[in-house]
């Protein structure tokens, strides 16, 4: 044994995670499929292009009115 050697480790947190994925083995499979609805999208890069180009530049001030 090395003097280097120290014991095995786990924080909490991991022994909580470790615990959840051994009672629930779909977990991740959830977690994939919800990701999945939410943000793994196709964009359209035209449709991007004129987003950006029909921007509309914001005040220094937001709250300000504009005079007229």
């Amino acid at each position: 044994m090395s003097i280097f050697a120290r014991p095995h480790y786990t924080s909490d947190a991991t022994q909580f995670i470790d615990e959840l994925k051994q009672k629930k083995p779909s977990l991740e499979a959830e977690q994939r499929a919800g990701r999945a609805l939410l943000w793994d999208k196709a964009l359209d890069r035209s449709q991007l292009d004129e987003y950006g180009q029909a921007r509309v530049p914001q005040q220094p001030y937001v709250y300000q009115t504009q005079a007229k």
